[in-house]
């Protein structure tokens, strides 16, 4: 994948644009209920450059997958550098925090969400596989932790997803209270509020 910001060509900046797009369509439709017209029109491209960029929609998705993980990968190392030191127990701290600030904005999130619901796609199972093991693999390197403690980091997550899925920063509930406790992120905005 070209890198972010470096001279691309029309047809690498058209792709960036689309994967762009693809992001936040697929995000708030899933896989099964997003059009290659939908990200096509919301990318100001034609369906048939689209088709020409990525031959299939599930190659489109599986592309705005893996950007989705480069993007949270570069959000973990972001909160590492937050640590001068080398605690590994911070540097987890640090990156959970970071990571909790890129899924504010939701696209990301339900992107992640939606590529769970079609796991049953050989490819997108294999891209939500390929991006775990590249998120995991990168949060235990940087961070020198256990592999219990890198465990305990990706659940909690996976709990932080299920907190900003549903709204569950009010505590109107016991329950709510109990699982929230110690979890801290930005209220979360919806991939129609402005992103």
């Amino acid at each position: 994948m070209p890198k972010r910001g470096a001279a691309l060509s029309t047809s690498d900046a058209r792709r960036e644009v689309v994967v762009d797009a693809a992001i936040a369509r697929f995000a708030k439709t899933g896989y099964h209920g997003t059009p290659i017209n939908t990200v096509a029109s919301a990318a100001g491209i034609s369906p048939a450059y689209v088709f020409k960029l990525f031959p299939s929609k599930v190659e489109l998705f599986v592309a705005a997958l893996d950007r989705c993980y480069e993007l949270v990968e570069q959000s973990l190392a972001t909160g590492a550098a937050r640590v001068p030191g080398g605690d590994p127990e911070k540097v987890l701290h640090e990156m959970g925090g970071s990571y909790a600030e890129l899924i504010a904005d939701k696209s990301l999130l339900m992107l992640q969400v939606h590529a769970q619901s079609a796991a049953d796609i050989p490819e997108i199972a294999n891209a939500v596989r390929r991006g775990l093991h590249r998120v995991t693999d990168y949060a235990k390197t940087r961070s020198d932790a256990t592999d219990e403690q890198v465990q305990r980091f990706m659940a909690y997550g996976q709990l932080c997803h299920l907190i900003t899925t549903l709204g569950l920063d009010d505590h109107e509930g016991s329950w709510e209270a109990i699982l929230t406790a110690g979890i801290r992120h930005p209220r979360a905005r919806n991939a129609t509020e402005g992103t």
